[in-house]
């Protein structure tokens, strides 16, 4: 599907003078590790070699640029970012939110010094579409990240073999779940998937283990010892954040990095996530 195919938001003008508006009259956002959810979590995958035990996959998700996270807020998290303990980064989605002219060279400028010893590699998400999605493939391409839209790449660390998959943005219809499942090798699988319901139809496939998104901000606002949120927009209504189970396949709702039309959160603070792998594997030791 072409760009000038896409079916953009009615209120598409009127949300871009809504940006521009909290951009020009809020005080500048300043990254603060305080103020930021790192969020560790470890996840177990069915058959997972003993070479990938313990692998740590960083993700970034739902940018926003130019709202809540400004180029100087960003390009100090990834500063950060770069000083954490991760083989592997992904991304996975909505980099910009109504606007895209002036900050493509910030998001590529800080994207590219991000720093991962096995890659970076990402997807698109909705807004990355309605802003130009050949625009953020060109990004992606300068900043060094592998466009994982409904695409595989098979990882291997000695003998063991681990396949990072991907889909496009399911809300525009771009997704192609038969294509990547074509492209698997037999191994474990994690996929990354901007909208968190797009796990009702990858788990029924019975081939992915984990799959990890965004989308969804955790409705910007959580609810305080629940640990949900009431604010469910189209496409995370059932997964909208942390961890859940679907049939035998995990899924990840990261909270995000950024806002979207409102600048503003509550008990939810923006997230940066470290996912380990385990495995269900008993590793035999061997004493000598």
């Amino acid at each position: 599907m072409k760009d000038d195919e896409l079916e953009r938001p009615q209120g598409l003008k009127i949300r871009q003078g809504i940006q521009d508006a909290m951009t020009y009259s809020l005080p500048e956002k300043k990254f603060t590790p305080s103020e930021i959810d790192l969020v560790e979590v470890n996840i177990t995958l069915p058959d997972l070699g003993k070479n990938f035990v313990n692998y740590r996959i960083l993700n970034l998700t739902d940018v926003h640029l130019g709202q809540w996270v400004n180029p100087e807020y960003l390009s100090d998290l990834i500063d950060y970012v770069n000083t954490l303990n991760f083989d592997l980064a992904t991304l996975t989605g909505d980099y910009f939110s109504y606007v895209l002219d002036g900050y493509e060279d910030s998001l590529k400028d800080s994207f590219k010094k991000l720093k991962a010893k096995d890659g970076k590699f990402g997807v698109l998400g909705n807004h990355d579409h309605w802003m130009g999605a050949e625009k953020i493939r060109k990004l992606f391409k300068e900043s060094d990240i592998v466009d994982l839209s409904n695409d595989v790449c098979v990882l291997s660390r000695g003998e063991d073999k681990l396949n990072l998959a991907g889909v496009d943005s399911s809300t525009v219809c771009a997704d192609n779940l038969d294509k990547v499942l074509a492209k698997l090798d037999d191994c474990p699988t994690v996929l990354l998937a901007h909208e968190p319901d797009f796990a009702n139809e990858s788990s029924q496939t019975g081939k992915i283990d984990l799959q990890i998104s965004g989308h969804s901000h955790g409705g910007q606002f959580i609810i305080p010892k629940v640990e949900t949120t009431p604010f469910r927009g189209p496409n995370s209504t059932k997964y909208p954040v942390g961890l859940y189970k679907i049939r035998d396949m995990m899924q990840y709702t990261s909270k995000g990095l950024g806002t979207n039309s409102f600048r503003i959160r509550i008990n939810c603070n923006p997230e940066i996530t470290i996912i380990t792998l385990k495995s269900d594997k008993r590793q035999r030791i061997k004493i000598e």
